[in-house]
């Protein structure tokens, strides 16, 4: 199967869509835990996947060769699901739970 190469616009893009759903979320001011609904929780899970997956390209990396762009899409995917799942959060009325550390 033949994929699409990825350019330097599918990461904009990814940037830009961030950024617009930034400018509707208040600011975060301490992690969030994931949950709230159960389509927030999917993007979480996403999220993760994605950060794994990250990780075992760059693994991959250090013995073969991988494209820059490849590393610098996923984790900007990565980044994206993070905020599309606080965005949707918003969007559900779900109510978003700070972490708090334990004393």
């Amino acid at each position: 199967m033949k994929l699409p190469e990825l350019e330097e616009k599918d990461i904009t893009y990814l940037e830009e869509a961030i950024d617009a759903m930034d400018e509707v979320l208040e600011p975060m001011k301490s992690f969030v835990l994931p949950g709230g609904h159960t389509t927030v929780s999917f993007c979480q899970i996403a999220r993760c996947v994605c950060r794994r997956s990250e990780r075992v390209i760059t693994d991959l990396s250090l013995n073969d060769f991988v494209s820059p762009i490849v590393l610098a899409y996923v984790n900007r995917l990565s980044d994206y699901l993070f905020v599309l799942g606080r965005k949707l959060s918003k969007d559900l009325n779900a109510k978003e739970q700070p972490w708090e550390p334990r004393n």
